[in-house]
């Protein structure tokens, strides 16, 4: 499906951005994957050229410009061309808006918004002068609707579905196609770090505080990575070109198109 395409995920060490490279990998697509902690990209990229794939671990923070430049520049360095970019590297918190400190609220806009402008504007542009290429970027249900207590990383994830479909609108005739994913709550680090707090916050067990986000989902349950993953690499298919400025969401329903 992605035979001779090559991919960059950033924040794809663990979680859904490890999922993402294996399903991109498992397509057939050469893969770079990207985040701060280099020893879980160096162990990710290792695990996915095991076999028949190959990834290599480039180490960026995308909150910094710089950085953005070099994971772009080595990036070209080793794969020739870049095809597919998923901007996955995020960062959550949550807090009542008393409590929300401003360098938690710009932290949050420096990597899920920041970021994925600076990955989109480095690598987005050959992609368009090829006349092909796939931006994902990972937002979540909280780029399509409200929550209490994470009214920051609600905005922030508000502004990367925006800035999604403006890209994808600017890029329409080129042959480029930018959507965003968003997904509920997914089983990662991410969201046993809410299950800790929410526990802490609420006075419950772990297990009764995970009962909650199953809730959340009409279905009853939190999804997996891998999930995610397949939704992300379907939207990378050459076939699904008609699809474009779309934030997908998945979430078993409670917000519905």
């Amino acid at each position: 499906m992605l035979e001779g395409k090559k991919a960059v995920v950033t924040g794809g060490g663990r979680g859904i951005g490890a999922a993402v490279a294996a399903a991109l990998v498992e397509a057939g697509a050469d893969v770079v994957v990207s985040a701060r902690s280099q020893n879980e990209i160096e162990a990710t990229a290792a695990r996915l050229s095991e076999g028949a794939g190959s990834a290599w671990a480039i180490t960026a923070d995308i909150s910094d410009p710089r950085q953005v430049t070099e994971l772009f520049e080595r990036s070209v360095e080793r794969l020739g061309q870049i095809d597919i970019l998923i901007n996955n590297a995020g960062f959550a918190t949550s807090s009542s808006l008393p409590k929300i400190r401003l360098e938690e609220w710009e932290r949050l806009f420096a990597v899920n918004v920041t970021g994925t402008f600076l990955c989109t504007q480095a690598f987005l542009p050959p992609m368009a002068q090829r006349g092909w290429g796939r931006v994902v970027n990972v937002a979540s249900i909280a780029g399509r609707m409200g929550a209490p207590y994470i009214s920051a990383y609600v905005a922030s994830k508000h502004a990367v579905v925006g800035f999604t479909r403006a890209v994808a609108m600017e890029y329409a005739m080129t042959g480029v196609t930018v959507n965003a994913v968003g997904p509920g709550y997914v089983d990662t680090p991410l969201v046993d770090q809410a299950v800790e707090n929410i526990a802490a916050k609420a006075g419950l067990d772990n297990e009764a505080a995970r009962e909650t986000l199953r809730q959340q989902s009409p279905q009853g349950r939190i999804y997996t990575p891998d999930e995610v993953a397949f939704l992300v690499v379907t939207l990378c298919d050459p076939r699904a070109g008609g699809i474009n400025a779309q934030c997908v969401v998945l979430d078993g329903g409670s917000v519905q198109a």
